[in-house]
This record gives C-alpha cells, structure tokens and sequence, in this order.
C-alpha cells in the first residue's frame, strides 16, 4: 500500500480561469515549496474535473472571480478535504459583516453604515442615509478588488444621484450594502497593507488610492500601485489584535496560514482598519526586500502537510 510517505506529497494552488498559472506574485511559491521536497501546481476552482483529494492540502491564492458567485466558491470550499485558509474562516470573511465582530470588539474601523436588501429600502430611504458632509464611499458587502465600487461627493448633486443609483441597483441585485465616509488620508498616505504568515508579521506594503469616481472597476480587479513601506509598532498592534479577534470568533488555536491587514490613518495619524484579508489577498512577497516571506509561507505550508 502506498502511504503519504512513500510518494512525493502535492500542494494545489487555488487560482481562477483568468489567471490559470497563478498571479505571478503566487508562482515562487512553486519553487520554494520544490526546495522543500513539496510538488505544487495552480489548479482553478471550479474546474470540474480536477480531483482535490489528490492534493495534501489546497492553499487559496489567485481566486479573484468568486465575489459573484460566492456561493458557489464556498460550496467548493467544503468540498476540499484540506484546505487552507479552511472553508469556515472563507466563509466569514467573504462578507465584510466581519467589520461589526471586529468593531465590537474593539478594533478601530471605518464607520460603516448598513443597508440590508430585505429591507426594500426606497430611493428616498437610501438618500437619507447617504452621508451629508464629505466624500464617501458605496460599495457591496460581498466583493473583491474594489469591484463594484464608488467614490462620491455629497455636495454635488449629480454625484449623490449616481451614488443613489448605485446602491439601489445593488440592493435590487440582492446585494448587501456598505457607505463609508472616504478616508483622505488614502490621498496622500495610501493604504498600508500587512501581511502576517502563520500569525507572524512578515512585511508592509503600501497601495495608494484606488477610488477616483463612481464605480471605476471594470473586469477582475482594480489595478494596484505598490510600494515597500515600513509598519509602525501602533499598526502591527491593531492588525495584531484584529487576527486575534478572529481566530477568537470563529474558535481557531492554529493561526491563520496567512492573512493580509489593510489600514489606512485617521485625521490624528492613528491606525484604522478598512479590511482583514484571509480569503485569497495578493500577499505582495516582491516588496518585503528578502525572501524570508516567501520562505515562512513554504515552511508553514510544509508544516500543515
């Protein structure tokens, strides 16, 4: 009888169709698990006709097509006998309620205000929760990669009809709602990325402001402009305390095999969180100057085997 000893063991790289061979910021993850004695191949989700209990574990990278059918990308994830990050911890985060779970418990977010398709909510009901001072932001619950997603000024009347409009189409499309007030900061700071490897900080990047107007996403995603930056001890402290929360809720002890920690600055340069990543996030491994990411992924990868 052949054991797990006797062969080489085989890691699959989840990714999507418009990305088969992986995002190439995923693909060292091939080579440097090869170092290890570990076959891994990107293999996408929904293909049919891939057997994932062939795999020893299936790690989550490039499956940036799921937000619209998360149903279907959750139904998958309990089909696979081991994934990592697993199906219940995609299944939390996938919808960004996780942001009240956070704010309970006491990480700084965004204020986010709420609006539930069914509900019904009128063209007028949704006016009167749109903010009445300075830009915001219009986005649903369930999505990725700024899809779906809006900047808009309260002043001008054209533009708070658009955003009107734009929450309406998603509410009438069964699709939760978020409206955020737009964080300035993002102009001039960006937004700084951490990105943890088996509950460990490994390194920062920093995306810079993605929303110019309503609704800019056209296809995957919306294009990132990246830079190395380095973290400070106050946003490794609430990115820290952000994954503890979580692993906290969902009643994990192991860590999380990877996570990426989205912050962005209040007016009083304090951090505040805009979004947890623990579903497929770019972890941006070209930016952290080393190859120390690359290498605590393929170790914590090896040690879950």
């Amino acid at each position: 009888m052949t054991t797990t000893t006797d062969r080489q063991q085989r890691v699959g790289l989840a990714t999507c169709s418009v990305l088969p061979d992986l995002d190439p910021g995923d693909r060292p993850i091939i080579g440097a698990l090869a170092d290890r004695g570990v076959t891994a191949e990107p293999v996408v989700w929904d293909d049919p006709d891939v057997d994932w209990a062939a795999y020893d574990l299936v790690v989550v990278r490039s499956t940036w097509d799921y937000s619209p059918r998360r149903d279907e990308f959750l139904r998958w994830a309990d089909r696979v006998p081991r994934l990592a990050n697993p199906a219940d911890v995609l299944r939390w985060n996938t919808d960004k309620g996780y942001l009240r779970t956070l704010e309970a418990a006491g990480v700084p977010v965004i204020p986010t205000i709420w609006l539930d398709p069914s509900r019904h909510f009128s063209k007028r009901a949704v006016h009167t929760r749109m903010p009445a001072f300075g830009d915001f932001v219009v986005k649903p619950v369930v999505s990725a990669g700024a899809q779906d997603t809006g900047r808009y000024q309260p002043v001008s009347a054209q533009s708070r009809g658009l955003a009107i409009q734009h929450a309406v189409e998603l509410l009438d499309g069964g699709r939760a709602v978020m409206i955020q007030p737009y964080v300035t900061s993002v102009d001039t700071a960006g937004e700084t990325c951490l990105v943890f490897v088996d509950g460990q900080f490994r390194h920062a990047a920093r995306k810079n402001a993605l929303l110019t107007g309503p609704r800019p996403t056209a296809g995957l995603y919306q294009e990132e402009t990246m830079s190395a930056v380095e973290a400070t001890e106050a946003q490794i402290e609430v990115a820290t305390r952000a994954l503890d929360v979580a692993r906290a809720e969902l009643g994990r002890t192991e860590q999380f095999l990877y996570a990426r920690v989205d912050l962005v600055n209040q007016d009083d340069g304090t951090p505040m969180l805009i979004e947890l990543e623990l579903t497929e996030p770019s972890l941006w491994m070209q930016y952290a100057g080393d190859a120390k990411t690359l290498d605590a992924l393929a170790d914590a990868i090896v040690a879950r085997l």
